[in-house]
């Protein structure tokens, strides 16, 4: 969520704060600040808004020194303004922070009590104050800060700069991740290996518990038990490419138009090398020895996760559960025997998965996890870690991670089919052989843009749209209504079709849209019912299915898109696609920033 630089430099600070700050954009924000030491003089600036805010004062302001710290804030406590916006400082310490500090008020008060007051409405500025009331007590940076942590309960990813100590940055980490970038004479701290890219490839991950203290020349980490740990380094590849737009208005565009070759570098990733069979990374999973599957994410993730549900089912016939991380670990189900336990995160750091993975080791026969950063704290976690391979995903709508996501999913539900003898070699083989077109069938999809641009100029002028879908289409109904929501502010609902006359039925009328996704599967003359159903009500049916499906669906429907066609085990991969066109064209008509929208982050790394 929000975002941490840190920059002991050989030059100016506050240009590569800036620049770092933003390759964060992507993770969300409302407001922005860096702060500075030079000549023992700390300083900082803040802004609401976007970062060029913050350049425009930085501008008429200017803040020297080559050693800096800076933030983009995500309001978690406090609205949205220049008070409560990052670094928060007193006189001798300035600190960001990314994460929910629980005890905050407990802290507040006992400060309070001291005579130190608070201007702010954030939990973070307790930290700055208690590290303050230790620098007055004559403790030196590293005891005051050490302190200081050891008294927050929480989450938390903090970096603190001091005044008279322009060699010198503390971070610590529990809960949000925060990695060390390593220069030549020069040393960075970063919520993630993105925002140092363009400085140094060259990183160390802090694990939980870790308190680092960074000088130009040497990295000390102590771990949870503040003894003193080796962190390795690693040499991170980013492509700086992979965070430019590429020519799009939007990332979202881009990253949706790049789909066919991501999904390409995935299958082959995992084919054999006679491309007959899959192969897993490391020492892979025999599913042979799997009774029963976990499976655990959120929000687009867990439609992933409940997509692969039919796959594993149907295909593996392995038992199945799905779900939403922040409820699975509080309802503290009983994992039994056998059962593996598996969790789907973009970033590798969504902390309700996080805690779910922490609550099932030692349970689970096996932690598995689907993720697109393999240094993240989940991959790191897990047995098995299995990479998705979508590149950098800077839009917060999830695109292409989705449906790499779902190819993973697919692939490992057919791993497990085979282990547990339910397909033969020669399925194996068919099923390999069809996922290999998919690709191309997205490319297809994707030349139907101008028709999913009229589509979503027609819903950009609805205030609630319904979106229906039956078996492997349902999970895809779901993650086509949360892809509107998110980007174009309108109120959207999901159902099985089969619940239309449960209730959903009753808002039918001319004004609402209803989206139903139904390719000419075994489902498909179910589904034409509840379509007609809606008709017969002035509902306004958009359909979008394949060729087979248009014809025998017959007139009627207010808007029809054919699909290519694949098979019907495939359709989520393919059927994901309209759901972004859809929503990323209705957003443009409505002209909300579709790549960063409202009171949303791309990692969401507090509970």
């Amino acid at each position: 969520m929000c975002g941490i630089v840190g920059v002991l430099g050989n030059h100016e600070a506050a240009p590569l704060l800036v620049e770092s700050l933003k390759r964060l954009e992507y993770r969300g924000y409302d407001s922005a600040g860096i702060a500075t030491v030079n000549n023992g003089d700390l300083e900082r600036r803040r802004a609401v808004g976007k970062l060029v805010n913050l350049s425009d004062r930085l501008v008429h302001e200017p803040l020297t020194g080559k050693a800096g710290i800076g933030h983009t804030r995500w309001a978690t406590h406090g609205i949205a303004n220049e008070t409560n916006a990052h670094p928060h400082s007193t006189r001798q310490v300035a600190v960001v922070h990314n994460g929910i500090i629980e005890n905050y008020r407990e802290l507040r008060a006992e400060l309070a009590a001291s005579g130190t007051g608070h201007t702010t409405d954030t939990d973070t500025e307790t930290v700055a104050l208690l590290t303050q009331a230790y620098l007055n007590e004559g403790q030196s940076p590293r005891e005051a800060a050490l302190n200081t942590v050891a008294r927050l309960t929480g989450a938390y990813a903090l970096c603190f700069l001091f005044e008279g100590h322009d060699d010198l940055l503390i971070a610590a980490r529990q809960g949000s991740p925060l990695a060390i970038g390593h220069g030549n004479g020069e040393m960075f701290v970063g919520s993630d290996a993105i925002a140092l890219a363009p400085l140094t490839d060259q990183i160390t991950y802090l694990e939980e518990g870790d308190f680092a203290i960074v000088t130009r020349t040497e990295l000390e980490i102590l771990d949870a038990a503040r003894q003193p740990a080796n962190r390795e380094i690693k040499t991170v590849e980013i492509d700086n490419f992979q965070v430019d737009k590429g020519g799009h208005k939007h990332f979202m565009s881009k990253e949706i138009a790049e789909q066919p070759r991501v999904l390409t570098e995935a299958i082959g990733y995992y084919l054999a090398d006679d491309a007959s069979g899959i192969k897993l990374p490391g020492a892979g999973h025999d599913f042979s020895k799997t009774d029963r599957m976990v499976m655990v994410a959120c929000g687009t993730a867990y439609y992933a996760c409940l997509t692969a549900k039919y796959w594993f089912e149907q295909i593996a016939q392995m038992p199945v559960e799905v779900d939403v991380a922040s409820e699975f670990r509080y309802r503290e189900p009983p994992i039994t025997e056998n059962t593996a336990a598996l969790f789907v995160s973009q970033s590798g750091e969504t902390a309700d998965t996080l805690a779910a993975l922490r609550y099932c080791e030692g349970k689970a026969s096996s932690i598995l996890s689907v993720v697109n950063v393999t240094t993240s704290s989940i991959a790191r976690e897990s047995d098995l870690a299995l990479p998705i391979l979508a590149g950098t995903e800077i839009g917060v709508a999830s695109t292409k991670a989705f449906t790499c996501q779902l190819t993973v999913l697919f692939l490992l539900a057919l791993k497990a089919a085979h282990d547990r003898g339910k397909i033969t070699d020669a399925q194996l083989g068919d099923h390999l052989s069809a996922l290999r077109s998919v690709p191309s069938a997205v490319n297809a999809s994707l030349a139907l843009d101008k028709h999913f641009a009229h589509a979503g100029l027609k819903l950009s002028e609805a205030s609630d749209v319904l979106f229906l879908g039956r078996g492997l289409m349902f999970p895809l109904a779901h993650e086509a209504a949360l892809k509107l929501k998110e980007i174009s502010y309108i109120h959207a609902e999901a159902y099985a079709s089969g619940e239309l006359k449960h209730g959903p039925i009753a808002l039918i009328d001319k004004t609402m849209p209803v989206v139903v996704k139904a390719p000419r599967d075994s489902l498909f003359e179910k589904t034409v019912s509840n379509m007609q159903e809606v008709m017969a009500r002035d509902g306004k049916v958009m359909l979008i299915t394949d060729e087979a499906g248009a014809a025998e669906a017959g007139d009627g429907a207010w808007m029809t898109i054919v699909m290519p066609t694949v098979p019907e085990a495939l359709t989520p991969i393919l059927y994901a696609i309209p759901a972004q066109l859809l929503a990323y064209h209705t957003a443009v008509a409505k002209g909300t920033d579709v790549d960063q929208p409202r009171n949303l982050a791309k990692s969401v790394t507090v509970e």
